[in-house]
């Protein structure tokens, strides 16, 4: 018998790790003799003496450790700190990022790097191991799906993200992602609900869904949709979806969900044809928008749509338009993310003759191309600055419309106006709002106070118990109208910073008690005078 710790190293602790459960799993369920599994949680932002430290705390006899690229800078330091707290025990290196790039993980220090599925790789290496053989030949699962829900992994979700997959692999060949080309292998439906079920009841936040395209079989994307529909809990649930794939009969289940009981993740990539036909990408590209605007419509379901920067044959004017258009649709979400170059993916093959070139470290990101320069790359950075710190966490929502509304400026050039002149890098968020305004307040057509009076709205819809900044604070005679008639309507005493009297004279506050579900805003009541 060995003594295995599983280690799986997270983005931040809210995050949870499937494969180490689903690892552990796989030795249950397929090693011929009997091992001892211990998982352990840790994220990158640990030392490594520490990580190495809880490992050897079970004095294991093997480490096995899923590699990814957010986690594979942290992993030669890890690796050596190991190596000096266990210099007898085994290392082996699965996921992603070592098995297309075993050599460099050996190099550091890996015993072994298990190439693709490891539910049945992993075990068979243990026995031979124990039995003092050769590895074993790397093998797929050939029997069904292993069963990660076990009691130890539904005792470590509280209030953490959790993660599920209801099949594997995907139907399209993108040329920068590492999941297509094999088919799609889906799990039983009776498995898949069991599971679903067990997790909304685990405490977890939110459950997300790992299938590369959900629905890219409409009839069981239903099927399973509605079982989540009809389930009694609080518990969200996360699906990564081509939206041009949704038939009518599933838009229409979807609009009867519980509002924030589902999100959906669209990525959209790229509006020009050459970047798309370049990375093997093949889309519906307006009845994608129409499907979103549909599902918008119901204002239950969180939308989320990804653009990527940097793709072959798009320069910066071409996904400025695209941007915009994409902006346009009105999503709650528009992930602005750049190219990355995988091990393993077929542009990363082609990248050289392409003339794309990228970080030699972890994310592999692009430095520059023929299409876009560092220094358009550099403008996109400061953009999406300015996109992931206001609209994509919902803050100051109507400002950026009142802005955009007279103004006359397109999305893209407002979002690179603001990150150009207020870069947020770990800015307070009262400092962030006044950089936001002396930005706003700049741009032509755009009136002081009616700026005020949109960011003073934002706030109290964006925060809890959080007093605004000085700039907008509003004072007057409607001041302690305000109050008592705020205490009024909300059956109590009108919490720290739930109303304010606005440049106009009008009075609003907020009920800090009711949260849209979807938006994660605040629900902002006008206050009417007593005459």
């Amino acid at each position: 018998m060995l003594k295995l710790v599983l280690l799986a190293l997270n983005s931040k602790y809210v995050h949870s790790s499937l494969s180490v459960w689903v690892l552990s799993g796989g030795v249950s369920r397929y090693a011929r003799l009997p091992h001892e599994v211990t998982v352990i949680e840790a994220t990158i932002h640990q030392h490594d003496g520490e990580i190495a430290g809880q490992v050897a705390a079970h004095t294991p006899d093997v480490v096995g450790i899923s590699t990814y690229i957010w986690n594979a800078g942290k992993l030669p330091g890890l690796l050596q700190a190991l190596r000096e707290r266990l210099p007898g025990a085994v290392i082996v290196l699965g996921g992603p990022e070592a098995s297309h790039n075993a050599e460099t993980w050996l190099g550091h220090g890996a015993d072994y790097v298990l190439r693709g599925e490891g539910e049945q790789s992993l075990p068979a290496l243990l026995d031979a191991l124990a039995e003092g053989k050769p590895a074993p030949p790397e093998q797929a699962p050939t029997g069904g799906p292993v069963n990660p829900c076990s009691e130890a992994c539904i005792r470590s979700l509280k209030g953490r993200i959790a993660y599920l997959e209801t099949s594997r692999g995907c139907p399209f060949q993108c040329a920068f992602c590492l999941s297509g080309g094999s088919g799609v292998r889906f799990f039983p439906l009776d498995t898949a609900k069991e599971q679903i079920a067990l997790l909304s009841r685990s405490g977890a936040r939110t459950v997300k869904l790992v299938d590369r395209t959900f629905n890219c079989d409409a009839g069981r994307a239903y099927e399973l949709f509605a079982y989540i529909i009809a389930l009694d809990t609080d518990c969200r649930f996360h699906f990564e979806v081509a939206a041009d794939l949704f038939d009518e009969r599933t838009l229409a289940l979807l609009q009867t969900a519980p509002p924030g009981r589902i999100q959906l993740e669209a990525g959209l990539q790229s509006y020009c044809e050459p970047a798309l036909k370049a990375v093997s990408r093949r889309m519906d590209i307006q009845k994608a928008e129409s499907n979103i605007r549909t599902l918008l419509q119901g204002k239950n379901i969180h939308i989320h749509i990804d653009l990527i920067a940097g793709l072959p044959y798009e320069t910066l004017p071409g996904f400025q338009n695209g941007f915009d258009r994409a902006f346009e649709l009105g999503a709650h979400t528009l992930q602005l993310g750049f190219l990355k170059l995988l091990h393993g993916s077929s542009l990363r093959k082609r990248a050289e003759e392409l003339g794309i070139r990228y970080t030699e470290e972890p994310p592999y990101e692009i430095v520059d191309s023929p299409w876009l320069s560092a220094e358009e790359l550099k403008v996109l950075k400061q953009t999406e600055n300015a996109l992931r710190h206001t609209y994509n966490k919902s803050r100051f929502l109507s400002t950026l419309q009142y802005a955009l509304s007279v103004s006359g400026l397109r999305p893209f050039v407002l979002f690179r106006t603001l990150g150009e002149a207020a870069p947020n890098h770990g800015t307070a968020l009262d400092e962030y709002a006044g950089q936001l305004y002396g930005c706003l307040a700049k741009l032509p057509g755009v009136d002081g106070d009616a700026l005020r009076e949109c960011m003073i709205c934002d706030w109290l819809g964006m925060v809890k118990g959080k007093n605004m900044p000085s700039f907008l604070k509003g004072a007057g005679p409607l001041r302690k109208q305000a109050e008592a008639l705020a205490k009024k309507q909300l059956g109590r005493g009108a919490g720290r910073g739930e109303t304010a009297v606005l440049p106009s004279g009008r009075a609003v506050f907020v009920d800090s008690s009711s949260r849209d579900p979807v938006t994660g805003l605040y629900k902002l009541h006008n206050i009417i005078p007593q005459k």
